[in-house]
């Protein structure tokens, strides 16, 4: 073996979808699409002084919970005991277990959610509750992101790029992706067939299907100038550059529909893609948060209104805060009917230190990055007597629990819901209560 190979036992998942071990010298070691359990030889392709990362090599002892991916263009590598990957693959970084079994990648997400919460917020026996599952673990996508190659056809694919909310992790590649296992089959039916050739626009499109089978084609660049294409498809087509969407053809929305009620959603407003697991997640606010005809209700991060057209007649008053001038658009549109409810274009932290509401409820729901530091301090000023706290990222929540937590807030439960099966993403919704004991929740 070279000075840079190593043969490991990996004990652990952690979160981004790799396995950790230790090499030689103790250091962490992350590894992608490995399994706690397994012997393998690795090359490290990163290294500091207290951990390192690795391309999985081989596979020297598998684990039993191993299963062949269902798509051609997940990684696998070579395997004394599974044989050879297949050869001539182009390899897609947009899912991280699908060679695990779907009721294996729950247990493995609620573990990590666990151990974020106690490593990173310190939290001593987070009180986790069972994961809830995505109805459907394939082709559960109604909106899609795709990276392309230098010759304009499809070379990995992602989720969610629509908005800053998921950052692109996903570098472009050469080689052409023709399968893929998460879009709804309208949505599956037509993303293959495109095919924009050599351009130095753009590298980056989204897809979107509603409730309609009405598709829209998102081009986003750093270019102003609007490509020209023509495109043999009846579709709506947006380019979105510096945060302007400019309509190249069609509409600059669509009608998504969430438990049968209509959301227009612009092409740079975001909408989570999986709206099974989202009806869910309404369910459960629905049943969790205290809302009474008397409650005051203040909503950070409210987007379209995806929650706040399902709590508003539950409530005295909602105010929400939404920072996007074409989102809250789309919040006027979809909430029309209310007349106890306002909505504030502008950024929570400009909005929470002259605010002229008093909640005692507080429902956040924001980006992967977590609360800001600013925006924390103003809702610990307002102290709601009740804080639901909607996540996508575990390490973020984990250290805003930890502040709220010192704040004089008990986290009470946290429920995860999988909105991306076959991926890493965790997402979880987190209720905390305003606590005078909130310090025995803290390890020692």
């Amino acid at each position: 073996m070279t000075s840079d190979t190593y043969e490991i036992t990996l004990d652990k998942f952690i979160y981004g979808g790799e396995a950790m071990g230790r090499l030689p010298d103790g250091r962490a070691v992350f590894v992608p699409y490995a399994l706690p359990g397994e012997r393998v030889r690795v090359r490290l392709t990163f290294q500091k002084r207290g951990f390192a990362r690795a391309k999985l090599l081989e596979i020297l002892e598998a684990s039993p919970d191993r299963i062949e991916p269902k798509c051609k263009h997940f990684f696998v590598p070579l395997s004394h005991e599974l044989g050879e990957a297949p050869g001539g693959r182009a390899h897609c970084r947009g899912c991280h277990y699908q060679h695990i079994p779907y009721e294996a990648q729950l247990h493995a997400k609620e573990e990590i959610l666990r151990d974020q919460l106690t490593r990173i917020g310190k939290i001593e026996n987070p009180p986790v509750k069972e994961i809830i599952p995505s109805p459907d673990e394939w082709n559960y996508r109604n909106q899609m992101d795709f990276q392309l190659g230098d010759d304009g056809k499809i070379a990995s694919v992602g989720a969610d790029l629509v908005s800053a909310r998921v950052p692109a992790r996903v570098p472009a590649r050469t080689d052409p992706i023709t399968e893929c296992c998460l879009p709804a089959p309208a949505l599956g039916d037509f993303w293959h067939q495109l095919d924009f050739g050599a351009n130095d626009l753009f590298q980056h499109i989204s897809l979107r299907l509603d409730a309609a089978d009405n598709l829209m084609l998102i081009i986003h660049s750093d270019d102003p100038e609007t490509p020209e294409m023509t495109l043999e498809a009846d579709l709506s087509v947006v380019h979105v550059t510096a945060g302007d969407a400019i309509v190249m053809g069609g509409d600059d929305h669509l009608i998504m529909e969430i438990n049968a009620r209509p959301f227009r959603v612009s092409a740079t407003s975001f909408f989570r893609g999986n709206t099974a697991i989202v009806e869910k997640m309404i369910s459960h606010l629905l049943e969790t948060l205290p809302l009474t005809p008397d409650a005051a209700l203040l909503e950070l991060y409210s987007g379209i209104g995806t929650f706040s057209a399902f709590l508003a007649s539950k409530v005295g008053r909602l105010v929400c805060v939404e920072e996007s001038p074409a989102t809250c658009d789309d919040f006027s549109v979809n909430l029309d009917e209310f007349e106890n409810v306002e909505i504030y274009q502008a950024s929570a932290d400009a909005v929470l230190p002259s605010i002229n509401f008093t909640p005692n409820i507080l429902l956040v729901d924001p980006p992967p990055s977590g609360i800001g530091r600013r925006t924390l301090d103003g809702i610990l000023s307002l102290a709601p007597s009740a804080l639901t706290y909607v996540s996508s990222d575990p390490s973020t929540l984990a250290r805003d629990a930890a502040r709220l937590i010192k704040g004089g807030y008990r986290l009470d439960a946290i429920t995860p819901f999988d909105l991306a099966p076959q991926t890493a993403q965790i997402d979880s919704i987190a209720i905390f209560i305003k606590s005078f004991h909130y310090r025995t929740l803290f390890i020692k």
